[in-house]
């Protein structure tokens, strides 16, 4: 088939690559320009040096919905398109123009965790299993019906970043499985239930933000979430900012007051955690390396020098 495609990133260069290395023909790539936000300068592989390196044409947009890109894909005429962390609202004349319509490719197990950073938020509450989603664009973001779904399980001790290069290996061959799919001339894909759905927005300063009165489980959750390179969770030691760059759960429980900078605990510091954590029934956050203002990466025990004071979630 004469594929267009919609990509950004890291998971557009790589459908991008699966697609030049299938049977199809790409036709046109269209890409974001750079962007210097702090989520798309990660895992940011260039699309379109890829596709310039292929002779494919690029255009280059924030939005795809001007006159010009309209013009240039009824000139193209191709027979699907494929969409792959595209950024922005495809307006319908767009996403239907072709006869098989678009295929939207998503990093999560739809219809759960639409919208942006599936996986961060995903491993935040405890998920079982992420994956990766390819199915028919519609006029509700991520809502079309399922063509193909594949899953991966979370670890125990995963983070965001492992579960990034387990999903990103799905992206190539579900894209071209997909598009296998509708060759056939399928059309009686899955129904996503709108009932289990749900759509999350775009991570941002305050979501790295540490609650202490989180339970100590999800708190190490949420360190693990936001691992390298992703911003590190903070939170305010004596009103200056304190990255938590490595954390697990204690063994021990501890009492006390959420925050409380309680005990030394093998190689970490134990923070009280959660917010019964008066009724010391609960386990801490086991803190084991930090990040300072200043840059310094330092391991809990060096830094906290005392015992006692609190780690605020506010300066």
């Amino acid at each position: 088939m004469r594929v267009v495609m919609f990509g950004y990133q890291t998971w557009g260069h790589r459908t991008l690559q699966a697609l030049l290395d299938s049977e199809h023909e790409v036709a046109l790539v269209v890409t974001h320009p750079k962007s210097d936000h702090a989520y798309e300068r990660i895992w940011s592989d260039s699309v379109a040096d890829l596709a310039t390196e292929h002779g494919v044409e690029v255009v280059i947009r924030d939005r795809p919905d001007d006159d010009e890109l309209f013009q240039k894909l009824k000139e193209v005429a191709p027979d699907v398109i494929v969409a792959t962390n595209w950024r922005t609202w495809i307006p319908p004349h767009i996403f239907t123009l072709p006869k098989h319509g678009t295929l939207n490719v998503h990093d999560s197990l739809l219809p759960a965790y639409a919208g942006f950073s599936p996986l961060i938020w995903a491993l935040i509450n405890d998920e079982k299993e992420v994956g990766v989603t390819a199915h028919m664009m519609d006029e509700t973001l991520d809502a079309g019906d399922i063509v193909l779904q594949r899953a991966v399980p979370v670890g125990p001790r995963d983070t965001t970043a492992d579960l990034f290069h387990k999903t990103l290996e799905l992206f190539g061959p579900i894209t071209v499985d997909g598009l296998a799919e509708i060759a056939k001339g399928r059309t009686d894909f899955t129904k996503q239930d709108r009932s289990k759905a749900s759509f999350f927005h775009k991570r941002a300063e305050e979501d790295l933000r540490i609650d202490w009165t989180w339970e100590a489980e999800e708190l190490d959750r949420l360190v693990r979430a936001q691992c390298a390179p992703y911003p590190s969770a903070f939170c305010y030691h004596r009103g200056k900012r304190l990255e938590i760059v490595e954390a697990e759960v204690s063994r021990a429980r501890y009492g006390g007051t959420p925050g409380r900078i309680f005990y030394r605990e093998g190689d970490g510091v134990a923070i009280v955690a959660g917010a019964e954590a008066r009724r010391g029934r609960n386990h801490a956050l086991l803190v084991k390396k930090v990040r300072t203002e200043d840059g310094r990466e330092l391991a809990a025990t060096e830094y906290f020098t005392h015992m006692g004071g609190y780690l605020t979630s506010r300066p």
